[in-house]
């Protein structure tokens, strides 16, 4: 357990063991989510990239651009086996000469390992960020207010960046009607500040950050999803994380193939359902009972005592059948709209 893992546990955090997530007592009040609130985002995990050819080399690597990334900017990005399907999503970043990727930290390791493989005469340097870094991911109606004390201007859309002595923020997409954002800042710089932050913005844990995640409609491979979607199947291309004039990367050819030949019949819906749930469940039509139709991509108790998620589906099913987790006889999921629209 790194050092900043180790304050939140003695600032009245309890940490998962096997994926950081955090948890704090005293969540908030059903059906509500707190004016200005706070979590630290201990489950995700950094690699950081530096050196002459780091851009060159991650640009081949991903689904996204990286040699023309401003440093005002952060983007989605996916990384694929040679079949196209997601081993990784990232949020993607350039702060001074580094190139910041965020992941699950479950994933981490072996994702860092993978890209290490093929560095091979590149110029560029992977190494571990999360124990120098902290993040923490901020919301609410008045979330624009308590960061203006330490940013005084706050980057005005989605994935827009800025960076001051007090670390970078990136605007993220908003969820539930409000403002999110992520302050990414140092470790330190972040426990000499935590009291000053929980003054104002109540802490959450990383289920209720994971529910925004979910009402934004994006996306996050995880563990149990590693390899099962190609980036259109969970509307990837729609929120910004495919670049398709750029040249190729693993499984470029698969993705580009999914994009222009042929129709799409799989996307990621938001639904709810009124049973626990968990990212690489199945979900099953009870047209065609005997067959899964779709997975759940991320999942997260909702503040009404059921469970809000992102499932990626086959069309038909969601739209001629009801759908149900787990099994035919399983409990019925509800859908719900993105806050952006599909293709017709």
């Amino acid at each position: 357990m790194n050092t900043w893992l180790q304050f939140l546990a003695a600032n009245g955090a309890r940490i998962d063991e096997n994926d950081a997530s955090v948890r704090f007592d005293g969540t908030p009040p059903a059906g509500e989510l707190p004016r200005i609130y706070v979590a630290p985002l201990a489950d995700q995990g950094l690699i950081g990239l530096s050196g002459d050819d780091a851009a060159s080399f991650l640009h081949n690597q991903i689904t996204n651009d990286v040699e023309n990334l401003p440093q005002t900017e952060a983007r989605l990005a996916g990384y694929c086996s040679p079949k196209g399907r997601l081993l990784a999503s990232f949020l993607m970043w350039k702060t001074g000469e580094e190139i910041l990727l965020q992941l699950p930290r479950q994933i981490q390791p072996p994702i860092q390992k993978r890209l290490q493989m093929y560095v091979l005469r590149a110029k560029a340097k992977l190494q571990d960020a999360g124990d120098r870094l902290a993040l923490l991911g901020i919301g609410g109606a008045g979330s624009g207010e308590m960061l203006a004390a330490w940013f005084p201007i706050l980057p005005a859309q989605a994935y827009a960046k800025l960076d001051s002595d007090h670390g970078s923020l990136i605007r993220l997409p908003d969820a539930f009607g409000a403002a999110r954002y992520q302050w990414i800042l140092p470790a330190e710089s972040a426990a000499n500040l935590w009291p000053e932050i929980t003054r104002i913005a109540h802490p959450v844990g990383t289920d209720i950050w994971r529910l925004t995640e979910i009402h934004s409609g994006i996306p996050q491979i995880t563990l149990p999803t590693q390899e099962q979607f190609v980036p259109q199947m969970i509307n990837f291309e729609l929120v910004g994380g495919v670049n398709f004039k750029k040249g190729c990367y693993p499984g470029q050819e698969i993705v580009a193939r999914s994009q222009y030949l042929g129709k799409l019949k799989r996307r990621m819906l938001l639904a709810s359902v009124a049973a626990e749930a968990r990212a690489g469940m199945e979900v099953f039509s009870s047209a065609d009972p005997d067959q899964p139709c779709g997975m759940v991509v991320n999942a997260a108790p909702n503040l009404q005592g059921a469970t809000d998620m992102l499932v990626e589906i086959k069309i038909a099913a969601a739209e001629d059948a009801s759908v149900h987790l787990g099994s035919a006889q399983g409990p019925a999921l509800s859908f719900a709209a993105l806050p952006y629209s599909l293709p017709a």
